[in-house]
């Protein structure tokens, strides 16, 4: 497992909530095995749904399986330059990523972060003081949706990369299903204002 920004909250915040989100076809425009920065595209809405999150305090952090790098199809270096990109494209629309976790290994590995193992949730929450029961998982793959329920946060699927064809599938039980990241960012939002109003 690699991460890439790594901030970590100020000592004695309480643990507070984030939402998970998956790279390809959530966050940027699905490619096979992408490698090459210049196919990086970010999603409509993607920019928006991103920099809300940031005005709210609410970290969000990429967690993506990249097992070309264990194929053998490309190094963690072309990983770095496809986030290296994304991070540039969302910085364009005034938003950024708090933290990124990469699994770089396949399935017969048996390691413990390739989703849906909670291994990258579980260090993201360990390094930024998240509670992973008031959080967020987005993606387009029943792996990540289990990812969600594993961790005990909510499970959002959205219809951007391969989610359309899992939505009516019994094996992709999501808490919620929406056309995009930013539709499910609002969920987020009304589901965390709910929480602070039920708090006080």
């Amino acid at each position: 497992m690699r991460h890439v920004l790594n901030r970590q909250w100020a000592d004695g915040v309480a643990p507070r909530p984030a939402v998970f989100v998956d790279r390809d076809g959530t966050l940027i425009a699905e490619r096979h095995y992408l490698s090459d920065p210049d196919q990086v595209e970010l999603l409509p809405g993607v920019g928006e749904a991103v920099r809300r999150l940031n005005q709210a305090g609410v970290p969000v952090i990429v967690v993506t399986n990249q097992s070309g790098v264990a194929r053998g199809y490309f190094g963690m270096d072309a990983v770095e330059r496809v986030h290296q990109r994304m991070v540039e494209l969302l910085a364009a629309e005034g938003a950024k990523l708090d933290d990124l976790y990469v699994c770089p290994h396949q399935a017969a590995d048996g390691c413990q972060c390739r989703k849906p193992a909670t291994g990258m949730v579980e260090a993201a929450a360990a390094a930024w003081n998240i509670a992973l029961a008031a959080s967020f998982v987005i993606g387009d793959k029943p792996c990540d949706i289990d990812l969600g329920r594993a961790a005990g946060a909510t499970s959002i699927l959205v219809r951007t990369g391969y989610g359309a064809q899992w939505e009516n599938d019994d094996r992709c039980q999501a808490d919620a299903v929406f056309d995009g990241l930013l539709p499910a960012v609002e969920f987020v939002m009304q589901r965390l204002a709910k929480a602070v109003h039920a708090r006080r």
